[in-house]
């Protein structure tokens, strides 16, 4: 099971890293809390804090087309936002 499936790079989230050590990930949905501290520790090298997890429900979408009505609906997922320790930090640019 592949834990870590994508970090969150929005604004928000980067103001949280510089000024408070969060960093946010989109985690799968059956990942506890001890399976994402253990993956980013061993992913990124850092000592992790704390991790919180927020579970989302998947909205329904409908829009008018041409041909009719068109319904879906978007994908549910579970965010992860990880507190590091002090000096420790992550950088989601380093390999660009």
């Amino acid at each position: 099971m592949d834990i870590l499936l994508k970090p969150i790079v929005t604004e928000k989230m980067t103001m949280q890293g510089e000024s408070l050590n969060r960093y946010g990930f989109i985690v799968d949905k059956r990942a506890n809390k001890i399976q994402i501290k253990n993956a980013i520790e061993e992913m990124y090298g850092v000592s992790v804090e704390d991790v919180n997890t927020m579970r989302y429900l998947g909205k329904k979408k409908s829009r008018y087309t041409k041909s009719g009505i068109v319904q879906g609906r978007a994908n549910s997922f579970k965010k992860a936002v990880v507190t590091l320790a002090d000096g420790e930090k992550i950088d989601f640019y380093s390999n660009i």
